[in-house]
């Protein structure tokens, strides 16, 4: 919906289960109009499209495509931004380390993503001042890049694929006028998980000298044309979740990304699990074993007086905190969990713990007094993994809370 401030704010529809596209279409069908009635039934409702590549194949012929239009026209809603983060199966199944794959070190991604930015150069509306945006992952899982024997080689590689995309990006502006932007997402444990590594990767590679001459030959440009053309279509999508995971200070972070010239091309509002403890006493395993799930990742980041201790799940870090306890080491120092499990954002408490909702709501505080990004996306996909005792509300107003939510604490 749209908000003072030109502001426009949706949801994501991975919320909805489903990677065909009759799935995800018959899911907009159920929920869209009725969501749309509730919030704002006097304007058009901006759509967050999460489409799988198998969806992406079937949406991006003409006479799907035509028939999705005519429904967004019918039921008065518009699409400005697609999720095309996870390539495959999102839902239902184990998706955990293969949601980054295939990654930016292989074409198939960037033939993905380009196959998405058509499909959003149709349908993003002719407003002025709109753009279009479409999530992508950080580059690649960590995990799988341990191996590689030239450390700077697979960035080098995706670096190359992104400015690739860039290079399609523009020729969709030249052809259409509209402005469609990839948006890298940061998130625990992959390629790029903190704003620094953000800042390195453009600096060191996406913004370097030598990839933006590739680039100005691509396109027969000039270098500065280039790099124009880099900062316009290649930013961030800043996920308050994953950087809350990461204990990044908000106000600290978007002024670091300005500061390196990094565009922000989509805020996802979203909230993690907080728990605060003293080591040895128990209350881990106690109150986050229901947490522990077999579909997505849910990495840790541990802040104690001994510093910054990642894990990549959720058992693991539970494990090492057993041990901890047997061991007898450190016993009573404080210690902070912050959780990859993305949860309802209106829930500031969660029985015995906490959630990052207070760094969520810094955020949108800095988005209502400043001119960052007016694309604000609600994603808590995790819906149907969330232990029994959350999910209180229907699905679809679950959704709608968690949009009058944010509504309320952004609008002037």
């Amino acid at each position: 919906m749209k908000l003072p401030g030109n502001l426009h704010l949706t949801y994501c529809s991975n919320i909805h289960p489903g990677e065909s596209w009759e799935e995800v279409r018959k899911n907009l069908g159920i929920y869209l109009p009725n969501i749309r009635k509730q919030l704002c039934p006097e304007q058009p409702f901006g759509v967050g499209l999460r489409l799988s590549d198998q969806a992406a194949r079937t949406l991006g012929e003409p006479a799907a495509l035509l028939e999705f239009e005519q429904f967004l026209a019918r039921e008065d809603c518009y699409v400005f931004t697609l999720n095309g983060f996870p390539y495959g199966v999102f839902h239902h199944a184990r998706v955990k380390e293969e949601v980054y794959l295939p990654d930016w070190r292989d074409t198939e991604r960037l033939e993905y993503t380009n196959r998405m930015a058509a499909i959003l150069a149709r349908l993003l509306p002719e407003e002025e001042g709109l753009e279009g945006s479409v999530s992508t992952v950080p580059g690649a899982f960590k995990g799988a890049l341990e191996n590689t024997a030239e450390s700077g080689e697979y960035r080098r590689v995706m670096a190359r694929n992104m400015l690739a995309h860039a290079a399609e990006l523009h020729r969709i502006r030249e052809q259409t006028g509209k402005t469609i932007t990839l948006a890298l997402e940061p998130e625990p444990c992959c390629m790029i998980e903190t704003v620094e590594e953000a800042v390195d990767f453009f600096q060191d590679y996406l913004h370097s000298p030598t990839l933006q001459i590739e680039l100005a030959n691509i396109l027969k440009v000039s270098q500065q044309e280039a790099e124009a053309i880099t900062k316009r279509h290649i930013g961030l999508c800043y996920d308050a979740c994953h950087m809350a995971v990461e204990f990044e200070d908000m106000a600290t972070s978007l002024r670091a990304l300005q500061e390196a010239e990094i565009k922000i091309c989509k805020f996802q509002i979203s909230s993690a699990l907080a728990l605060q403890f003293e080591r040895g006493d128990g209350q881990p395993e106690k109150l986050l074993r229901p947490f522990v799930e077999s579909t997505y990742l849910h990495q840790v980041v541990e802040r104690s007086p001994g510093g910054m201790t990642r894990y990549v799940d959720l058992p693991e870090a539970l494990a090492d905190a057993e041990n901890t306890q047997s061991d007898g080491e450190e016993l009573g120092e404080p210690v902070e969990w912050r959780v990859h499990f993305h949860v309802p954002v209106f829930l500031d408490q969660m029985e015995n713990f906490g959630t990052t909702q207070s760094q969520l709501g810094e955020l949108l505080e800095l988005i209502r007094s400043g001119s960052h990004c007016p694309y604000l996306e609600v994603e808590t996909y995790t819906w149907d993994v969330l232990p029994e005792q959350y999910r209180t509300d229907e699905l679809s107003a679950a959704i709608i809370r968690e949009l009058e939510w944010v509504k309320k604490r952004i609008t002037p």
